[in-house]
C-alpha cells in the first residue's frame, strides 16, 4: 500500500518536472487515477491521501466498487466506451463526467435520460487522433460538427476533449496525436458556442504523460505507473462492444 503513495509522488514529480521544462504551472495538470482492476482497498489509499479524481473504463467495475467507495470523498469520471444501455448505470453510480462521448446517438440518449431525471452532466468529446480502427472516438474531421450538434442538448456541458495516443515507442508519432487534439480544441474555442467551454484536454497516460503535457494536457490518466501492471492488455479495457 505504501508503494501506491510512493508511485503517486513519482508521477507528480514527473508532472512537475515537465511543467517546469515547458513553462507551465504544475497545478494546471490534474492527475486522474485510472482504477481499472484496482480493488477498493487500494483505491482508498490514494483517496485518503487526497488524490480524489478517479476513473473507470467498465460500467461493471463502477457498479462493483460503488458501495465500498461511496463514503470516501472522490470524483468519478468514466473513460471507457459507453454503450447506450448502460447510461442509467452511469447516472446511478454518480459519475460526474463522461470523457468518452464519441457519437451523436450516445449524446442524445444521455440527454434524454438526464432530462427525465432532472440532471445535467459534464462531458468530453473523445477523438480518435491515431486513426486506429481498434480505438473508439470520433473521427477528427467530424469533431466540429459533432460538437455543434451536442451543444444543442442543454443537459450536456462540453468541458473538453479526450484522446488515447498512439501506442508507440516513437515519441513524435504519439506527439502528433496530442497536437491534433490541441488544434481541435482551438478550433472549437473559436466557434464560441453556447454550452461549450472546452478548457480540458484529457490526454497522456503512464508511458506518454510528458509528451501530452508538453502539448497542453490538463488531465493525465495514470493507472499502471501507480497501481502496477494489470493482468489483461490495455486493449481489453478500451473495448466494451
Amino acid at each position: 500500500m505504501e508503494n501506491i503513495l510512493q508511485n503517486i509522488a513519482l508521477v507528480q514529480q514527473r508532472i512537475a518536472n515537465t511543467c517546469e521544462r515547458v513553462g507551465r504551472k504544475p497545478e494546471e495538470v490534474k492527475l486522474l487515477l485510472a482504477t481499472k482492476t484496482v480493488t477498493p482497498e487500494r483505491i482508498k489509499v490514494a483517496l485518503n491521501a487526497g488524490y480524489t479524481l478517479i476513473a473507470e473504463n467498465k460500467v461493471q467495475e463502477l457498479k462493483e466498487k460503488y458501495e465500498a467507495l461511496k463514503d470516501t470523498p472522490h470524483t468519478n469520471h468514466f473513460i471507457g466506451h459507453l454503450q447506450t444501455n448502460k447510461i442509467k448505470d452511469i447516472l446511478r453510480y454518480e459519475v460526474s463526467c463522461v470523457e468518452s462521448v464519441d457519437r451523436l446517438d450516445l449524446a442524445q440518449k444521455l440527454h434524454n435520460r438526464l432530462e427525465s431525471e432532472g440532471k445535467e452532466l459534464d462531458i468530453f468529446i473523445q477523438v480518435n487522433t491515431s486513426n486506429e480502427e481498434s480505438k473508439f472516438g470520433a473521427d477528427p474531421s467530424e469533431v466540429l460538427n459533432l460538437v455543434k450538434q451536442v451543444a444543442t442538448l442543454p443537459t450536456l456541458h462540453i468541458k473538453g476533449l479526450m484522446t488515447i495516443g498512439l501506442f508507440s515507442a516513437e515519441t513524435e508519432k504519439v506527439r502528433a496525436c496530442f497536437k491534433l487534439l490541441k488544434h481541435l480544441q482551438q478550433e472549437i474555442i473559436a466557434l464560441n458556442l453556447p454550452n461549450v467551454d472546452p478548457r480540458e484536454l484529457s490526454m497522456g497516460m503512464s508511458g506518454d504523460l510528458e509528451t501530452a503535457i508538453e502539448e497542453g494536457a490538463t488531465i493525465v490518466r495514470v493507472g499502471t505507473a501507480i497501481f502496477g501492471k494489470r493482468i489483461y492488455p490495455d486493449s481489453y479495457y478500451w473495448n466494451e462492444k
